[in-house]
């Protein structure tokens, strides 16, 4: 490995050595070779830090924090120690396909600004399924956080953003740190706090170039959070996003955070909240009914359904189940079906 690597490539994990061990082997199989994995054990973790060990690969730093902070103080730290000029973030439970760095490295040398975010599409592979996301790209001239958070129908996924899909630039990266103490909308929150950035563009990949697992029975705390808190933090950003940007994420990914509990005054809360400083399309109203409706089992199962690849059977998890980070990434796809 040479002393300044091309790229570097930030993994946070913790208690899941199989997990974390498939996502490291999918970077070193990169077309790209010249590059560093780091991988930042959230505390103390013999095994994982035995199973990484085994690797044998002296393009693996392992950097061992002193006790868990969760899945974005985790890449804080691993951002601070990347040595390259771009740094790519992979959840420890997905994993790329061989050329998902070559591919994002040309764009990012093409890119039109010095800041350029680049993403692409992936596998979304479910219990029942998989299916390619976001299913369209950014317009010319569409405003970002309403690509990233609005509806053209009763599924997520017209447009989309996943932590394990984000290469940029690793000053971008030190100069917007990843919120710590933010359970869920991980991604979302330091994307829409990069894009306030003049320097900054968000740029995609056509072709999926990840594999993300969404393994439903492994435990998430993501599937724990206090709706609140997510409200909380969507006040704070109200600043960044558009009134319609803002009225989907209120009427859709937080409010199927709300619905489990059944409550009627959350569900006027939302409402309010969506139409006072927001402005709600028809999908924003569809989507906020079905997910107050349905269950959210039978949500994705129906999405799932009708959104899986013609002809391909349902994929299989793969990996064992393990802890997610304290913290971990929101996933805007597990919520708001």
């Amino acid at each position: 490995m040479s002393s300044t690597p091309h790229v570097s490539v930030v993994i946070p994990t913790r208690g899941r050595p199989d997990l974390v061990t498939r996502a490291v082997r999918s970077v070193l199989a990169q077309t790209v070779t010249d590059l560093e994995v780091v991988v930042v054990v959230d505390g103390p973790d013999g095994a994982t830090r035995d199973a990484l060990a085994a690797i044998g690969d002296d393009r693996l730093r392992v950097l061992v924090l002193p006790e868990s902070g969760g899945a974005p103080n985790a890449r804080n730290a691993g951002v601070g120690v990347a040595r390259a000029r771009w740094t790519a973030l992979l959840d420890d439970d997905d994993e790329w396909l061989p050329t998902k760095l070559a591919v994002q490295l040309e764009l990012a040398g093409s890119a039109r600004v010095a800041m350029p975010i680049v993403a692409c599409r992936l596998h979304n592979r479910t219990p029942r399924a998989e299916f390619v996301m976001p299913r369209r790209l950014p317009a010319p001239g569409e405003p970002l956080t309403e690509y990233l958070t609005l509806r053209r129908g009763l599924f997520h996924g017209d447009g989309f953003i996943q932590t394990s899909t984000i290469l940029a630039p690793t000053e971008l990266f030190r100069r917007v740190p990843f919120t710590v103490g933010l359970r869920r909308l991980q991604e979302l929150d330091w994307t829409f706090r990069a894009l306030d950035h003049a320097d900054v563009d968000l740029v995609y990949a056509a072709e999926p170039l990840v594999i993300w697992h969404q393994d439903e029975d492994r435990p998430r705390i993501t599937f724990d959070t206090v709706w609140e808190e997510q409200l909380d933090w969507l006040r704070r950003s109200r600043p960044l996003l558009t009134r319609r940007a803002y009225a989907a994420l209120t009427m859709s990914v937080i409010s199927s955070m709300a619905a489990p509990t059944r409550s009627a005054a959350a569900f006027g809360t939302l409402l309010r909240e969506a139409r006072r400083h927001g402005r709600p399309g028809i999908f924003d109203y569809l989507a906020f009914a079905q997910i107050w409706l349905i269950p959210p089992q039978l949500r994705r199962s129906l999405r799932d359904r009708i959104l899986r690849k013609p002809g391909r059977a349902a994929a299989r998890p793969t990996g064992r189940a393990g802890r997610r980070l304290p913290g971990d990434a929101g996933r805007p796809s597990e919520i708001g079906a």
